[in-house]
């Protein structure tokens, strides 16, 4: 009876522990998300609102292809960075897991770009991809690359490889540390028994390191992807959209129709609309990856 009495105030103080986190998380979390839900059905701006039911997703999947540009814009710049940030992060993930002299050193610089503000780091590049006098068309041209200067932000597809390349200097470094705890976790005894055996580098990193790290390089990835489809900042600190949207993304696309950015007007109950679908979108991308990865750890 006495122990009953136990588990049970263990589990009310449990309760109440918990209680303030819970309270805020779903004040915060699901409150917002019910008051898009709300809107999605009206016409809202700084002044009014009108209902008008379901037009706003008519208006979406109908008249708005900007929207989906803007879509197959984020998954373009996210493929393209994340297929060389992965790779580059656990490549050096290994090198730093090998405890080689300056480790500590580089281990520090090589994380620097992860505490630089997006929004400094989009600035940066923009400033470095300026096609009049930019530190990047000034060393191109001097080592004969280049005869004339590039105009980086004239173009779509140059202008989205600025992008991929400066949200992978600001992003690499974190999945890196992720990757280094990850390698630190396997126990050095499996390593030193496939040196014995005669196991080539190779094979103990397809046979060993990638098995062992698997589940934590699952979520390492997929807080990647997810990250990589919600960029925002970045763009709209160095592009903002240029030239004449084709480098706008699905997060800069919705943040201008919520509050009037770079010439447009508010409209409230549209972006709603528009952040419903985006988060189906994440969610679905999400499911696909967790399911594909989760038959490759059966696998393993």
């Amino acid at each position: 009876m006495n122990k009953r009495l136990s588990i049970k105030n263990d589990h009310v103080q449990a309760v109440l522990m918990l209680l303030p986190m819970l309270a805020g998380f779903t004040l915060f979390t699901y409150g917002p998300i019910l008051y898009i839900l709300r809107f999605c059905l009206f016409k809202a701006n700084d002044f009014k609102s009108t209902y008008i039911g379901l037009d706003n997703f008519v208006r979406l999947f109908t008249r708005d292809p900007a929207f989906w540009d803007a879509i197959l814009n984020t998954v373009i710049l996210s493929a393209g960075k994340l297929v060389i940030e992965i790779p580059l992060a656990m490549f050096l993930a290994i090198l730093l897991n090998k405890g080689l002299k300056g480790t500590g050193f580089f281990r520090t610089f090589l994380f620097l770009p992860a505490i630089t503000s997006t929004a400094i780091v989009g600035l940066i590049f923009s400033l470095m991809f300026a096609s009049f006098d930019g530190i990047v068309n000034n060393i191109l041209q001097y080592i004969g690359l280049i005869s004339r200067p590039i105009n980086w932000m004239g173009n779509k597809w140059t202008a989205l490889e600025m992008l991929g390349i400066a949200s992978i200097w600001n992003n690499f470094p974190i999945n890196m540390i992720y990757f280094l705890m990850a390698l630190q976790s396997i126990p050095r005894e499996i390593y030193e028994c496939a040196e014995l055996d005669g196991v080539t580098p190779w094979k103990r990193f397809w046979n060993i390191t990638l098995p062992m790290i698997a589940p934590i390089a699952q979520v390492v990835i997929l807080m990647a992807i997810v990250g990589s489809l919600k960029v925002s900042d970045l763009v709209l600190a160095s592009t903002n959209g240029a030239p004449g949207g084709k480098t706008e993304v699905i997060m800069t696309y919705v943040f201008k129709y919520f509050f009037g950015y770079s010439g447009r007007s508010v409209e409230i109950g549209y972006a709603s609309a528009m952040s419903v679908v985006t988060g189906i979108f994440l969610a679905i991308i999400s499911f696909i990856y967790m399911r594909v990865t989760s038959k490759m750890n059966e696998v393993y």
